[in-house]
């Protein structure tokens, strides 16, 4: 068996006076989010907190796959609010969203977008999902070296986002969890500020609220013209001594 340890913290930036990000945390249920809203100022705010309240509200059945299922659905229902909203007001809006589940010794990854999500195991930083931007897309295409990507001009176009089309394509990775597997969940105002370096080291922090609040000052402290948001997920092994110290509580 496993246990979760999480911490969440948002930040408006040094330049934008509203945070059009959003996270959601359900860690009795291992539901975690983070949605990049676009559209400019209550516009893109609206969109990743429709997409957040609807994973809130989502019921997850008890078996991991069906489980996984009923949060791509729920993206696919957010993003349908979102484009009916958008069509309804005659402005665009729409937002990134990256969803992390993780029980039963089973963890899955669903994506839009941009927003991030990485694993540390065993020392080794691992980036699960695969940005949604035209640039990326080039590099995929080898026409743009990666590090040319760096920095890229158009680096913050995005190929696919939710809510801009009347459907969407969620990504999926699903695998195995080790106990000590540290996840993280990002918006692009971190990445864009913070060094693949600089995320491997901030991730090695072992307390979780330590490692979020100094991923974010660093970010401000680089000057974070961006909202940014960082959700860390630990995956802690339960020893039998922990288990039966709990029993013994719950008598």
């Amino acid at each position: 068996m496993t246990r979760i340890e999480h911490a969440a913290l948002t930040h408006e930036g040094c330049v934008r006076a509203n945070n059009e990000d959003a996270f959601c945390v359900r860690p009795a249920d291992g539901l975690f989010l983070v949605a990049d809203g676009m559209g400019g100022h209550e516009n893109g705010e609206w969109a990743s907190a429709c997409i957040a309240d609807t994973l809130r509200a989502v019921s997850l059945p008890a078996d991991f796959d069906a489980a996984s299922l009923a949060v791509a659905d729920a993206l696919h229902r957010a993003n349908a609010i979102i484009f009916a909203e958008a069509e309804g007001r005659g402005l665009q809006m729409g937002s990134t969203a990256v969803a992390l589940l993780v029980r039963d010794g089973r963890f899955a990854v669903l994506w839009v977008g941009d927003s991030r999500a990485y694993l540390r195991r065993d020392g080794e930083l691992i980036q699960i999902s695969h940005d949604h931007t035209q640039v990326q897309e080039m590099v995929d295409r080898g026409l743009l070296s990666p590090e040319d990507a760096e920095g890229h001009p158009m680096s913050h176009i995005l190929a696919r986002a939710m809510g801009v089309r009347d459907t969407v394509e969620v990504d999926v990775i699903a695998d195995e969890t080790e106990g000590g597997d540290t996840f993280l969940l990002c918006s692009d105002g971190l990445t864009a500020r913070l060094e693949r370096s600089d995320i491997e080291q901030l991730m090695a922090e072992a307390d979780p609220e330590q490692r979020v609040a100094r991923m974010i000052k660093l970010t401000l402290d680089r000057g974070a013209p961006d909202n940014v948001t960082v959700v860390a997920v630990d995956v802690q092994p339960t020893t039998s001594l922990q288990l039966q110290s709990d029993s013994m509580v719950t008598r």
